[in-house]
């Protein structure tokens, strides 16, 4: 009897492996290519048929890394924002 193993979605992986150079090397294009990968790989193994791609945890994993970094940078820059505002309103005072 041959036992048939489900192989690991590429996509899942690369996902996994941005989401986390998102936080060291990568900010922004890591974020991206995580949570696009990410996607595209939940779609990829939703799609086979069961039991023969594997990785829907590494996808998601991916794709909160990325979400999170994302998150984290629009909140940054918003708070950058504000920072200017603030000081070109205290600057505009004096």
């Amino acid at each position: 009897m041959n036992a048939v193993y489900p192989r690991t979605s590429t996509l899942a992986v690369i996902s996994l492996i941005f989401g986390i150079l998102a936080y060291a090397f990568l900010p922004g294009i890591g974020a991206l290519v995580a949570v696009i990968c990410g996607h595209a790989a939940r779609s990829e193994i939703r799609r086979a048929p069961p039991g023969t791609v594997d990785g829907d945890g590494m996808a998601l994993a991916g794709l909160i890394l990325g979400w999170i970094q994302i998150v984290l940078t629009v909140i940054g820059v918003a708070i950058f924002i504000l920072f200017l505002l603030g000081a070109l309103a205290l600057g505009n005072l004096h």
